[in-house]
């Protein structure tokens, strides 16, 4: 009798234990919410729904006419790929096998970009991830994805940002799609001057051996990269050529927005 009272003194200690967990829980949910409540990722607004109607508006969403090797948007449809993917081609070095993106690069995307890049709002990265399933979920299942792959930075530019934006947009798009993320296959060995301020051959030039792969043997043979904005395709496609010259077979790659072909 007295063990049965104890158990089930024990039983009411224990729920009473387990409603206070989650009331501190809901308590501490609802102290995040006030001091960082949801807003649009794009205009930094207070909105519970995420983006807010106006922002959606003014996105630039990518659709045909495109690029059919890395997706960039071009002038009619006849055009089959880009000048950058073109001339890749004539020369022989376009190691990527295929690449889509959700935006072109321009507001009100650009400036959600540059606050996710440069002023710590990771949280952007669910929305983005969110929307990259919901928008190309099949295309991803098309090219047979084994594992996601973030492109890396260098551990030097990594530690003074205190974070990768890829490697935190590719750790979401993974939780949501189920394919394992592989932060440390690939790896950036050494730092190159910024990109911005060169054109396409001097972008190329200036990341010429600048990946790493960290092992060679139980390479996955399909990887999907993933990175914040495709301009060029220089980085994207240095990484693919580190990647197949270590046995990796096809490579295709994801970003939140990319350029024009102009």
């Amino acid at each position: 009798m007295l063990k049965s009272r104890s158990g089930t003194l024990l039983s009411r200690r224990g729920s009473g234990n387990y409603r206070r967990e989650n009331q501190n829980k809901n308590s501490m949910k609802n102290i995040w919410k006030l001091l960082y409540p949801d807003v649009c990722p794009f205009c930094g607004k207070a909105n519970a729904k995420g983006p807010c109607t106006d922002c959606l508006k003014k996105l630039s969403w990518i659709k045909e006419p495109m690029c059919k090797k890395c997706g960039k948007p071009v002038g009619d449809e006849q055009t089959e790929y880009c000048r950058d993917c073109r001339e890749r081609i004539e020369d022989g070095n376009c190691w990527f096998d295929r690449g889509r993106s959700l935006w072109t690069h321009r507001p009100p995307v650009s400036g959600s970009i540059y606050q996710f890049k440069f002023k710590n709002r990771r949280v952007y990265a669910r929305y983005y991830a969110e929307t990259m399933k919901e928008r190309l979920g099949k295309q991803i299942q098309k090219w047979k994805v084994q594992a996601i792959l973030p492109v890396p930075m260098d551990k030097w530019k990594k530690r003074k940002r205190g974070y990768n934006q890829a490697e935190i947009l590719a750790e979401e798009l993974g939780k949501l799609t189920g394919i394992p993320v592989e932060t440390g296959l690939i790896r950036k060995r050494k730092t190159s001057d910024a990109q911005k301020s060169l054109n396409r051959r001097g972008r190329a030039h200036n990341l010429e051996g600048s990946f790493q792969v960290e092992r060679k043997t139980g390479l996955p043979e399909r990887v999907l990269l993933i990175d914040d904005i495709y301009t060029t395709g220089n980085t994207v496609n240095e990484a693919a050529k580190t990647l197949k010259k270590s046995g990796v077979r096809r490579v295709f790659f994801l970003t939140i927005s990319i350029g024009q072909d102009i």
